[in-house]
């Protein structure tokens, strides 16, 4: 994997020979250190169509410098990135190529900007010689290596803060700087600059007010139909399943997760509003975003298992604690989660994962709207959120008339299935409906919740089954593993005993009226 590392900068526009102010004012600056001018030229890769720009990641190859490489830069916050680096090469990196897989899908990436700067690098220093921040003014010249080659030039002053240090640093420069008569930059970075002022029709020196036309050009317009509202929520689901797939093959805290339930909720979508989108063009896609959710879930159902039974292990006191418990959990941990990892990747890395995303992009360029889409939201999302309460309840109730046991717990599962996807229809429904809409979603998440607590049990006590087994095998005492799967049979049947009174308070009456059922 790429080296990372988080840039915390910001920019500044400045003229040919603009002179830093006095920058060992700034307190806890002892000294500004001249490190001379280096020579640097970046050429910036992206498809045709900006796909890269549109959502503010850069890709370039860069010589000269001390970080001379492949660079790739994700968005983080206002002047914050993460950038990842690869050595210098010929060809795309292929840890790079991935991480970019989800947004330029099977479109080319061509050489679309060169920059070439001089940069004049001072580093503020604190009392110990230790740097606090690089402060570099860029004499720039971009050539736009397409749609014509036009050429721009401009002068800008960059900080960035050094590795750990205080942001409040860049509020006391940035004072310095505006005393100095300095501004902070219109662009959000130069690739952006770039393209504005070399767009053919642009007049040389002049910048446009959107810095990024491929976004604004795609946002929705204010919802006013029920189609509306489905396919704003559809694009914000897609949206961001795209946005985490680099975040899952970085293996960033909680990406997978959040991945998968993205998935879901786009999935529950297309099937819940089969009234305001064509059923025939969405079921393809829904059979696809469900295989995607099952293939993902082998490495979140696997974390949430381990979390689990380390948990239980923590609760209890040394003297339970018979044989090398830790140890043996441990090691079916990593076992099951290297594996699970690598499958995780391959998925992405696959032709059926991309020939999705490119369905998807298809379905929102070109949406097959049916004529209830056309109706105001009022009249058919609520419509379609209680016929999917319905299904709810008729598996509530199946389940509940079922006696403990292996076939209740098929059916709590599958109400729990029904739950969440109750819960996502009201959540996609939310901006239409209001306050109605977030009292459903909230009160069919208290459901799922629940019977999601006794799935829980349920799968951990097969693992506790097949780790007491292994132990026994090993000549090791079974005692700990076989008091877990006690515990977790009593965690059992205290949510079914829970589950009327949380369904009774979840389905009381005005709900349906409230809804406009």
């Amino acid at each position: 994997m790429a080296d990372s590392k988080r840039e915390i900068e910001r920019k500044y526009e400045a003229t040919a020979g603009t002179r830093l102010p006095d920058l060992s004012r700034v307190p806890g600056v002892s000294a500004v250190v001249h490190r001379g001018v280096t020579e640097l030229d970046a050429v910036y890769h992206d498809t045709e169509d900006h796909r890269l720009a549109a959502d503010s990641l850069t890709l370039r190859r860069r010589t000269g410098g001390s970080d001379a490489g492949w660079h790739l830069k994700f968005p983080v916050a206002s002047g914050i990135r993460d950038e990842l680096r690869e050595p210098l090469s010929a060809t795309l990196p292929r840890s790079l190529a991935g991480l970019v897989r989800s947004r330029v899908r099977g479109a080319a990436l061509l050489p679309v900007v060169r920059l070439r700067s001089a940069r004049d690098v001072h580093h503020l220093v604190d009392d110990r010689g230790e740097p606090l921040a690089e402060v570099a003014v860029d004499e720039v010249r971009a050539v736009r290596l397409t749609a014509g080659g036009a050429t721009a030039t401009w002068t800008e002053i960059e900080v960035e803060l050094a590795d750990d240090g205080d942001p409040a640093l860049l509020d006391a420069v940035e004072r310095l700087l505006r005393e100095a008569g300095i501004r902070p930059s219109a662009a959000a970075s130069k690739l952006a600059r770039a393209l504005a002022e070399t767009e053919p029709g642009t007049k040389p020196g002049s910048m446009k007010k959107a810095e990024k036309p491929e976004k604004a050009a795609r946002e929705e317009p204010v919802p006013t139909t029920a189609g509306d509202h489905v396919l704003a929520y559809v694009r914000r689901q897609t949206e961001a399943i795209v946005a985490l797939d680099p975040a899952v093959r970085r293996d960033l805290p909680d990406s997978v997760h959040q991945m998968r339930v993205a998935t879901r909720r786009l999935r529950s979508a297309l099937r819940t509003y089969r009234r305001i989108l064509d059923r025939d063009a969405t079921a393809p896609l829904g059979r696809e975003l469900k295989w995607l959710a099952a293939e993902l879930g082998v490495d979140r159902d696997q974390e949430v298992l381990d979390a689990r039974l380390r948990g239980r292990l923590d609760e209890l006191p040394r003297t339970l604690l018979l044989g090398p418990v830790r140890g043996r959990l441990r090691i079916r941990s990593t076992a099951c989660r290297a594996g699970s990892r690598r499958r995780t990747v391959a998925v992405l890395d696959g032709k059926r994962y991309l020939a999705l995303l490119e369905g998807l992009h298809v379905l929102l360029a070109d949406p097959p709207l049916l004529p209830a889409a056309s109706r105001a939201p009022g009249r058919a999302l609520p419509r379609a959120l209680l016929k999917e309460y319905g299904r709810l309840a008729e598996r509530v109730g199946h389940a509940l008339d079922l006696p403990p046991g292996h076939d209740r717990d098929l059916a709590l599962h599958e109400a729990r299935k029904a739950a969440k996807r109750t819960r996502y229809a009201a959540e996609a429904a939310r901006p239409a409906l209001g306050k109605p809409a977030k009292r459903f979603a909230k009160r069919m998440k208290a459901v799922q919740s629940l019977l999601g607590d006794h799935q829980d049990s349920v799968v951990a006590r097969e693992a506790l089954r097949t780790l007491a087994a292994q132990a026994h095998g090993a000549g090791e005492s079974a005692f700990t593993w076989g008091l877990l799967y006690g515990r977790e049979e009593a965690t059992a049947a205290a949510c079914e005993r829970e589950l009327p009174g949380v369904w009774e308070r979840a389905s009381r009456p005005g709900l349906r009226s409230a809804l406009g059922g």
